[in-house]
């Protein structure tokens, strides 16, 4: 396809790159289809929300340092990741005051506007919600805690998915619950988050749904985790993949 749109760069995030792939991937493949010119820029790094929610915020005045130096180049920064964007648009301001830095200040400021998840950049800069996708499976999708109450995604990704051709969407009984992931909550609260991801996954079943989907991999890793476990059969999948689905499914 010849592109027409804006040139975008992917912020893949770290926990995609080396555990999810499939989503950035398919993030790529749905902007080229959207007449996008997409760019991966290889020197991207961990954007530093792991370092920031467990406490050590001055570890992580260098990775927004890297951030701004890889991105700011960029018009439009697009991530699979309502996580990741989250910590970028709401913890980055906050560590480069931290750094004391006048000038990492006013780049950060200048730069996040700009860094969107991928529904709100397909929703309200390129105005579409029919992406031309197919996929002919009962689906229901999960809110993710950061996308809903860090971001305010609201309804764009139900937009996008509702225009999806031969898809059946099902409402998610309870969904803007948290699945109890947390990064490291489920680390050092496990019974708790546990039972949240239970809950979660009760609820998925219900719907009957063969596929879960949702924006961010880390709470479908934890809900999925649980699902296999109870050989429920669900498969989980990224917004993104289903977006770039076409004729086939996504693998």
């Amino acid at each position: 396809m010849t592109s027409q749109g804006p040139t975008v760069a992917i912020f893949a995030t770290c926990f995609n790159d080396t555990m999810w792939p499939e989503a950035p991937r398919a993030t790529v493949t749905l902007l080229e289809r959207l007449g996008c010119t997409v760019v991966f820029p290889r020197e991207q790094t961990c954007c530093g929300q792991m370092f920031t929610n467990t406490g050590y915020a001055d570890e992580a005045v260098p990775l927004v340092r890297k951030f701004v130096d890889v991105f700011e180049r960029y018009e439009h920064v697009v991530a699979p990741s309502g996580s990741c964007v989250g910590s970028v648009r709401d913890q980055h301001a906050m560590l480069a005051r931290r750094s004391g830095d006048g000038g990492l200040v006013t780049a950060v400021e200048e730069l996040t506007p700009r860094v969107l998840e991928l529904s709100e950049f397909v929703v309200d800069v390129l105005g579409r919600t029919d992406v031309g996708a197919y996929f002919p499976h009962r689906v229901t999708y999960h809110p993710t805690c950061h996308s809903l109450r860090m971001l305010h995604v609201g309804d764009r990704p139900l937009r996008l998915l509702r225009e999806v051709r031969g898809i059946d969407l099902v409402d998610l009984p309870n969904a803007t619950e948290c699945c109890g992931f947390g990064g490291t909550f489920a680390v050092k609260n496990a019974d708790t988050s546990i039972a949240m991801g239970s809950d979660k996954a009760r609820h998925v079943r219900e719907t009957g749904a063969e596929v879960l989907v949702a924006g961010d991999n880390s709470c479908l890793s934890h809900i999925g985790g649980i699902l296999g476990r109870q050989r429920s059969g669900v498969r989980t999948l990224h917004l993104a993949q289903i977006l770039a689905s076409t004729e086939e499914d996504p693998a």
